[in-house]
């Protein structure tokens, strides 16, 4: 029996019976991003991969040109997880691009992703970069979809004589995952993998949320618990 069938017995003042096994809500998690060349791809690459470690999540990854044609497959996402590199202190033209359609699209046809989940992630050739800038620019323009904001969840690390440049979050960013790519090296080598490993901490994090969301409002909406039982993590 599917998730959508304990929503709809519950809103019908049915419960499922005591011998059925409600079903592991399965969530859908959206991975929207631009890359300019190529890094800023394989951190979304990383998020998914962290997004199907997660029981019962299924990750899509779009570009923001593919998903101004699939509005509707965001629209029936449980979250969405916004990249995109850091050009000049700003998020790249194509993606400010992407954020504008979406405008037009989603918010003034009925505030359509209000109370998705969401969350950020961008790449840089410096290591600060004003990657910051970015991520709070994502952040905002999620708030004014009315989304729930995920942050990276991590302690900075790499800031101690016993830290690490293969540390999780090495660069010390809190409100999103960031990475840096030597300038002169190609996506086949940069970022390095500490920061591809952060960008899949992110994804896990975000599908495991949803997940908790989406668990919560079937419990409150009378739905069978069974199902919303601990993640268990693949791989």
């Amino acid at each position: 029996m599917s998730v959508h069938t304990v929503q709809r017995r519950a809103q019908q003042g049915a419960r499922p019976a005591a011998s059925e096994e409600a079903p592991s809500p399965g969530v859908r998690v959206a991975v929207v991003y631009h890359s300019g060349h190529g890094h800023t791809g394989r951190q979304a690459e990383a998020v998914r991969a962290g997004v199907q470690q997660v029981e019962g999540a299924e990750a899509l990854l779009l570009t923001v040109e593919e998903a101004q044609a699939r509005w509707g497959d965001l629209a029936s996402a449980d979250a969405i997880v916004f990249g995109a590199p850091t050009y000049m202190a700003s998020a790249s033209a194509a993606f400010k691009a992407f954020q504008e359609a979406s405008s037009r699209a989603v918010m003034a046809r009925g505030f359509g992703w209000r109370d998705k989940v969401a969350a950020g992630f961008t790449n840089s050739g410096s290591r600060s970069g004003d990657k910051l800038a970015t991520l709070i620019q994502i952040a905002l323009f999620a708030a004014q979809h009315g989304m729930h904001w995920v942050n990276l969840g991590l302690p900075p690390a790499n800031n101690s004589t016993k830290g690490s440049e293969e540390d999780l979050n090495r660069l010390g960013f809190w409100l999103g995952a960031g990475a840096q790519s030597n300038v002169d090296q190609g996506p086949d080598v940069a970022p390095p993998e500490a920061d591809l490993r952060t960008a899949e901490h992110l994804g896990r994090r975000v599908a495991e949320v949803a997940r908790q969301l989406v668990c919560g409002r079937v419990v409150l909406g009378g739905g069978g618990v069974r199902g919303c039982r601990p993640p268990a993590r693949r791989g």
